[in-house]
């Protein structure tokens, strides 16, 4: 399936530009909020890889030094990210996934997943991860409940905001 890429002369692009003024209540929009910002899931992955040092960080995420500062302090102060110092004299500092951050670590493999699927068919794969029983990991999301993996046909939304159904704003 080919990705369809948009020109800024796309009237479906002038549709999406155009926001809404009340936005359907969300735990994706407010996940995405905090972590959405350009670079904040590239510095998520190379901390998750052990690489939290902010030069690191830098060169492996192509962040500029001002944006990367930016989205560390608001990762920090989000509880995704904790700081520790590792040198007194020059103070430097590292960071590390809390657990909030860890727990987004799955997102980041079905990211990548996708990826793979999609903007590398052929096969030719930037970086495999490897489950610690020796093979290569496929996330895959199931149901806690029964175990069986989660296809879209399966789902079915129950939206919890008053005033919201699942096509969007009630009827006044």
């Amino acid at each position: 399936m080919a990705i369809q890429t948009l020109s800024w002369s796309s009237p479906r692009l002038a549709v999406m530009a155009a926001a809404p003024k009340n936005p359907r209540p969300c735990s994706i929009a407010d996940t995405l909020a905090l972590v959405g910002e350009k670079y904040s899931l590239l510095v998520l992955r190379e901390v998750c890889l052990g690489n939290g040092r902010f030069d690191q960080l830098v060169r492996n995420t192509g962040a500029p030094r001002d944006i990367l500062a930016t989205r560390l302090r608001r990762l920090v102060d989000a509880g995704i990210l904790d700081r520790r110092p590792y040198s007194e004299r020059p103070q430097r500092f590292e960071y590390r996934p809390t657990r909030a951050g860890l727990e987004l670590e799955p997102v980041l493999m079905t990211l990548m997943a996708w990826g793979d699927r999609h903007l590398h068919p052929d096969g030719d794969r930037p970086m495999v991860i490897e489950h610690v029983c020796g093979h290569e990991l496929v996330p895959q999301v199931t149901c806690p409940a029964c175990g069986d993996a989660v296809r879209h046909e399966d789902l079915t939304a129950h939206p919890r905001v008053p005033g919201w159904t699942v096509t969007g704003p009630a009827a006044a």
